[in-house]
Formats: structure tokens, sequence, C-alpha cells
């Protein structure tokens, strides 16, 4: 007889990602319908995705790096250059703030909460925060999924991208500051009922995870994710300005055509914290992004209740800290996307791991630029094939910062 040895936590993890494809209110499809595995998945477009990137500097980002982990093969593009004062050419080793996928790193430890018993996703934040939401019914899931209603405090904040960053890229902020200043908007929807990017939520998770353990989020995240994954190069350096090591510049693009962009590479990144101040590398993030789908880091259950997504777009839902985006070539892709001031990131993985993809520009405030890294994704897991779809231009993507500010750009 012959038999195999199969972990526990592979199996979990392969039943849980079944989930991962599925919307929360999705109608039922064929069998075999739903995204391809990776292994059916058609070559990177290396080509394709050196002309997006080229694209990408052309539109006004100084450099832009894609680097594509498949398995045995690691695919490297980079244009442009990391620092505009030495000319410093990028590289796919530069470290980088990632802006919000920090969001998918506080969305799974409070997962891993939630599997150590410590915290109810259905249960009101009020419970353990006692007093800090207006409403009890805003639950810790509606948080994670951006649907509790809480109004976005960054659309005032950085209303004008450049005056507003300037006013608090050296201050450090409370939570409770934050969440307050949130708090002086009703809230947008009744709790549950629809969803809002808000980077309060975040905020109000980040309050949870310290308030849960007693310890700092920084503490958590190392402990958690950065440590166990031998994540090298990922940092919660908050309150400190500075990214360790070797890494690329972010330039903010001016609010008036023409202006000078604004180095904004140093900052406390206070106004974001627990919703957007991880620095990392390409290499890590693809790391975690796949650890994430294959189960390694939460159990079944608690991966498919990261993954019921709610639609935003024809191309885009939202589970709780995570995004699956719908390509043209019908392949579904998990991960999420990274605005802070001077760095544009698109940080995805395949349904089962395989494959990932993570895609920086060191500009921020240029919609432009981010449009065309969008295409990343396109080069990375629809290949040539992206090129054939011959479907219409995709939504307009829209800043993490200040979702719902208007722009003039």
């Amino acid at each position: 007889m012959v038999s195999a040895k199969v972990s526990t936590s592979a199996v979990l993890g392969a039943v849980a990602l079944s989930l991962l494809a599925v919307p929360a209110h999705a109608a039922p499809t064929k069998a075999g319908a739903g995204p391809r595995p990776a292994a059916a998945l058609p070559a990177p477009d290396t080509a394709g995705m050196a002309a997006v990137l080229n694209s990408v500097v052309a539109k006004g980002a100084p450099g832009a790096m894609a680097r594509i982990d498949d398995g045995a093969t690691v695919h490297k593009t980079t244009r442009g250059v990391a620092d505009r004062s030495t000319r410093r050419v990028i590289t796919t080793g530069d470290r980088f703030r990632v802006g919000s996928v920090t969001k998918t790193f506080s969305a799974v430890v409070l997962l891993q909460l939630v599997d150590e018993g410590r915290l109810a996703l259905d249960a009101p934040v009020n419970r353990y925060l006692p007093g800090l939401l207006p409403d009890d019914r805003i639950t810790v899931r509606h948080v994670l999924g951006h649907r509790s209603g809480l109004y976005d405090y960054t659309n005032d904040m950085f209303a004008h991208s450049v005056p507003g960053f300037e006013s608090v890229r050296n201050k450090v902020f409370t939570y409770r500051r934050l969440v307050n200043l949130a708090l002086e908007k009703p809230l947008t929807n009744a709790p549950g009922a629809a969803y809002s990017y808000s980077n309060t939520n975040f905020v109000v998770a980040g309050m949870l995870i310290e308030k849960l353990t007693g310890h700092s989020v920084a503490t958590e995240y190392e402990n958690r994710v950065f440590k166990p994954l031998g994540l090298r190069d990922t940092f919660y350096v908050h309150p400190d300005a500075k990214i360790p090591g070797q890494h690329a510049k972010g330039y903010l693009s001016a609010d008036e055509a023409g202006a000078q962009a604004v180095d904004a590479t140093d900052q406390t990144v206070s106004w974001a914290q627990s919703a957007g101040a991880i620095i990392s590398t390409a290499r890590d993030l693809d790391t975690f992004y796949s650890a994430l789908v294959r189960g390694d880091l939460m159990s079944a259950a608690r991966l498919a209740d990261m993954g019921r997504f709610t639609r935003v777009n024809a191309t885009t839902s939202y589970g709780l800290g995570l995004r699956r985006r719908d390509l043209s070539c019908g392949i579904s892709v998990y991960g999420h996307t990274g605005a802070v001031q001077g760095y544009y990131t698109y940080a995805f993985t395949s349904k089962d791991g395989r494959r990932s993809l993570t895609a920086m520009a060191n500009t921020s405030n240029n919609s432009a630029v981010l449009n065309t890294l969008a295409q990343s994704l396109e080069a990375a897991f629809c290949g040539k094939q992206a090129a054939k779809s011959g479907r219409a231009g995709a939504p307009v993507e829209r800043e993490d910062i200040a979702p719902s500010a208007p722009r003039e750009q």
C-alpha cells in the first residue's frame, strides 16, 4: 500500500482557496467556470511588462519596477531611476513604502486573533473599544470590508495633495485623533449597507490589534507575519520618518501642472499607521501574498471569511483587507493596491499562490501613472492574451489616499 503524507494546513488552505474566487453575492457558475489555476496561466509577457513600465516613466514616474515570482523562475523588469539627484537606477531589491498594502497585513493579524478566540468578526467594534464609534451596529467584519460607513478623514486631509502632505509629513497622530477626525462627518451609509473605501476602518483595525494584544502593531506584525515568513526587508518603523537601507525615493507630483514634484520619501506616515505605513520590497510582498492564499497565515475558515467579496466595479471586488481583480483573460488575482505619497504599488497573486506580482512606481498624485501601472497585472497573469482580448478600457483606478477627494488631474 502506498500512502502520501499531506499537512493539515495544506489541506485546509486548499479547501479555503476554493472560496476565494466566489463573491459574497455572486450568481452560481457552471462547474469549472471559475478562474484557472496558476498551472494553466499563460507565460508572463515580459515584453509587454517592459512596455507598461516604459509608459509609466513616460507619464511622469522617475522609475518603475516589476517582479514576477513564477515558482522556479523570477522575472524582473525595471525602468528609470530610484533617485533623481544621484540618478541611481531603480532595482527590484529597493525598499519602498507600500501604502494600503498594509491593510492586508492588519487584516491577517485580526483574523489570527479570531482564530485564537480573542475576537469575533460579527461583534460590534464597541464591545472591544467601548464608546469609540457612534453606532453599535458597526462590526469588526464591517470595518475590515469597508462596509462600516465611517467617513474617510483623508478626503479632507489630502483634498489638495501637496499642502495636505506638507502639513502632516512630520506629525505624529494618535489613533483616536484620526478616528475623531472621521467622526466630524456623518456616516456615509448605514453599517453593512454598502462598500465605501475608508482609511478610517484600518485605523480602527490598528486600535483593535493593540487593545486585544497589549502590544504595538509593529510587534504584532513582526511576530505574526514578518518573522514567520522570513520577510527580511519588511518594516513598520512609525513614527520614524526614514526608510532603512537601500530604497527608492518617492516623489509626490505637484497639484499644479508643470510644478516640481516633492521628495516625499521621509515622512512619519502617522496619518495612516495600520492603514498604510509598512515598508517592504517586491520579493517580500510576493512571498507574503503567496503564503496568504496558500493558507499559511490563518485557518481555512478565516481565509474563507477574507475571501467573501463585495463587488466594487466591473473588475474589482473587496473582501476583508483583500482585493480581487478580474483580468481581461478571465483570470482573477488576489492582493491589494497601495498609494502613499511618492509611491504606487500593485501586489497580487494567483488563486493558488504559484505566481505573484509586485509592481511599483515611485510617484503618486498622478492618475495617468496609476492607471498605466495597473496594466502590469495583465502582462504578468494574462501574458500575450491580454493584447488579444479586445476588452474596452478598464475602469479608472481610484487612489487609496482620499478616494473621494476631487482631483484636478
